[in-house]
């Protein structure tokens, strides 16, 4: 069939055919942007639960903790001498156990800063290590944000630490907290850089026993030959290795060399006389050198005084200058003087 539009003549199976295309190219360009929109609608919803969906790492705090303080100690290598400590004085199974304990735990270096001697000693002798090291010991997990806000702790050794702030630093009675919050299973460890000492072992090594007479410290030193042998042959010895105290102005070798020619000779051989010149540079007590500086003059075992005075930062005892002092003897002082003091 034909009819006629817009002027030309149009066949009505084709214009069907034209029709049916145009409806088919709308449906399938509906289709795609179908498509399109739902695969949009899709990605924007499953975005979210990828995020949700993905945990955090675990932080080293939230891990679980199996090593115990003492397993950590062994293991870090910075603390062998601890370490050997704690198994001399049989306090490994105890540090081992359930706790909880804070250890304020020194470095080899700390061990090894302390006086010669004093580790050889303390190992020798185990109810003194082992107060030395409980010392270092408090009851309970104190973290460092704790640690920061107390002034003082008490140890396992019964004593209290003494804590405090400086310029952003803790100190635990004088020693620096290097490293903070090493967690084990049974407390937590804060290293330090001095080995901490309760009170009566403190006190017992600033001041050591003394126990060598100013009379075997003047034979040891060596720079007191004349000087011993005049004692010696004074007759002297005895007196000045008895209970004391004496306070001896000590000249050196050096102080008699410089007497007049056949001075020592002399004496030596006129005991009255070198006795008094000996005894004349002896005080009676323990005179240390700051009460020294004190005095004006001081009587001596001889009878005479000797004169004392302060020049340009210097002790003058006579015409003598105190150019060693305070060499302690377990029964008396030395001061080392450069001139032979002369009644």
């Amino acid at each position: 069939m034909w009819f006629i539009s817009t002027g030309r003549l149009v066949n009505t199976q084709d214009l069907f055919k034209e029709r049916n295309m145009k409806k088919l190219s709308a449906l399938i360009l509906l289709g795609v942007v179908a498509m399109v929109f739902v695969a949009c609608s899709s990605e924007e919803e499953t975005t979210p639960d990828v995020v949700a969906t993905t945990s955090p790492m675990p932080t080293q705090q939230a891990m679980e903790v199996t090593k115990t303080i003492v397993d950590i100690a062994v293991e870090d290598g910075r603390f062998e001498t601890l370490v050997a400590a704690l198994q001399a004085a049989e306090l490994v199974s105890t540090l081992s156990g359930e706790g909880p304990f804070t250890v304020f735990a020194p470095t080899d270096d700390a061990f090894a800063a302390l006086p010669d001697g004093v580790v050889a000693g303390l190992l020798e002798d185990i109810p003194s290590l082992t107060e030395v090291l409980t010392y270092h010991v408090v009851s309970g997990t104190v973290l460092a944000e704790t640690v920061v806000g107390l002034t003082s702790a008490a140890t396992l050794q019964g004593e209290e630490v003494t804590i405090e702030v400086i310029d952003g630093t803790v100190k635990i009675d004088g020693a620096t907290v290097l490293i903070t919050d090493i967690i084990g299973s049974n407390g937590v460890i804060h290293v330090i850089d001095s080995v901490i000492l309760p009170t009566e072992i403190a006190a017992s090594l600033s001041s050591p026993e003394v126990t060598k007479t100013i009379v075997d410290i003047a034979v040891e030193d060596g720079r007191f030959e004349t000087l011993v042998a005049a004692l010696q042959a004074a007759d002297l010895v005895s007196t000045l290795s008895g209970e004391g105290p004496f306070t001896v102005f000590a000249p050196t070798d050096d102080a008699f060399a410089a007497l007049p020619e056949g001075t020592v000779d002399n004496l030596l051989a006129d005991i009255p006389a070198l006795t008094n010149v000996l005894t004349y540079h002896v005080v009676a007590g323990s005179v240390l050198a700051e009460q020294v500086a004190g005095l004006s003059s001081a009587k001596t075992l001889q009878g005479s005084d000797v004169g004392v005075s302060v020049m340009g930062g210097n002790v003058i005892i006579d015409n003598a200058m105190v150019v060693i002092a305070d060499i302690i003897g377990s029964n008396g002082v030395i001061h080392v003087i450069d001139k032979v003091l002369l009644p």
